[in-house]
């Protein structure tokens, strides 16, 4: 069953770099709230609460609500600010959505059987992940938190592609609408590549034997005295 997100939201009417200074002094995020056919709405959101979800993954990928003045609205999060330094968002943008329209969003990918794949416990091979996550289309009721691919039968040189994820009903692979060409390699187990440095390595001879300064080798004619 799919969490249920709850952002408490406030109109924000100052805009400007000045403005959202002074919001995250406060302890607040500036937000945008648009799509939906409706005009783009300035919010603040409480940074100490955003915080703690945005710790949660399914967060990323779930459809939200946020209350905004004694309304419930649906939303997506679609762009994300972090501070480069601290890490703490900065401002976040949230996409309204309706229940009778598609939403788009990208959906993480769990792998099953990781320690017991075939081709890594029995041959040695190594497991190799070409994708985290995937973007889905579909209603928001049917919006899946993640998406499933078990690797546990997986031998060298095998692959699971995009068309081979399970999915739930009435959900689709964005990538695969543009043609099976598109139908990328998602996990592939390969053999293991170790290179190992030669001990017996031939060392470079020396070619020639260089003199100790001061030291006369024999035959040689000294130098002047003054």
């Amino acid at each position: 069953m799919s969490k249920h997100f709850v952002l408490n939201a406030q109109d924000r009417r100052d805009a400007g770099k000045g403005a959202s200074r002074r919001l995250r002094r406060h302890g607040l995020v500036p937000s945008i709230l648009y799509g939906g056919g409706e005009t783009p709405q300035p919010l603040s959101l409480n940074a100490h609460e955003l915080g703690h979800l945005l710790a949660d993954e399914a967060f990323y990928s779930s459809i939200l609500e946020i209350r905004l003045d004694g309304q419930s609205l649906q939303a997506v999060l679609k762009d994300l600010q972090r501070n480069p330094v601290k890490g703490d968002a900065t401002h976040v943008d949230l996409q309204r959505v309706r229940s009778d329209q598609p939403v788009r969003m990208h959906i993480p990918l769990h792998f099953k059987g990781e320690s017991v794949a075939v081709g890594v416990k029995q041959g040695g091979g190594v497991l190799s992940k070409n994708l985290i996550e995937v973007e889905v289309s579909c209603l928001p009721k049917d919006l899946p938190e993640f998406l499933e691919v078990d690797v546990s039968a997986l031998e060298i040189g095998q692959a699971i592609h995009l068309s081979q994820i399970p999915l739930p009903e009435n959900v689709t692979l964005v990538e695969l609408q543009h043609g099976t060409e598109h139908d990328l390699p998602v996990v592939a187990v390969h053999h293991a590549r170790v290179t190992q440095a030669s001990e017996d390595a031939e060392t470079a001879p020396v070619s020639a034997e260089v003199p100790v300064i001061g030291e006369e080798k024999e035959g040689s004619t000294p130098p002047p005295s003054a």
